[in-house]
């Protein structure tokens, strides 16, 4: 590390953590379902079924899982888990968007439209925003000191 030290944060318990990330899920979960009403409002079809709660709910919940499991092997393999955070997180949202580019270019689901596929990308962008405040005290990062 190069002249620094890394210190070590408290870790919350298992149960915290358990807790934590099923908070999170269930604020992402209640984001998403505005961000599919507002759709709906705005003339997506409700036969878009990536916009039902069936389909949303689930997915959100994996992907707040999926990103607390990236968080945690990052944190505990990199030297620099903050920098790297930083440039993975974005990376991994841009590329979540591009299955929801393929369902708006194929048109093949029943009621696919642009505004339906906008909102699928900005539930995305929900999970992200947020997961990522909540995986900070979760799953803390060690700070740098000089």
């Amino acid at each position: 590390m190069s002249g620094q030290l890394a210190t070590q944060p408290a870790r919350p318990g298992g149960l915290v953590v358990a807790g934590g990330l099923i908070g999170t899920a269930v604020v992402a979960v209640a984001l998403n379902a505005v961000v599919a009403a507002i759709a709906h409002a705005a003339g997506a079809s409700h036969d878009f079924q990536p916009l039902q709660l069936s389909a949303y709910a689930p997915l959100t919940v994996i992907g707040v899982l999926a990103g607390a499991a990236g968080w945690a092997i990052v944190r505990a393999r990199s030297a620099r888990p903050s920098r790297l955070l930083r440039v993975l997180v974005v990376v991994v949202v841009i590329l979540s968007l591009i299955p929801d580019i393929v369902v708006g270019v194929s048109d093949g689901r029943p009621g696919t439209s642009w505004g339906a596929v906008v909102a699928l990308m900005v539930m995305h962008v929900v999970v992200a925003a947020v997961a990522v405040p909540a995986y900070h005290p979760l799953l803390p990062l060690p700070a740098a000191q000089d």
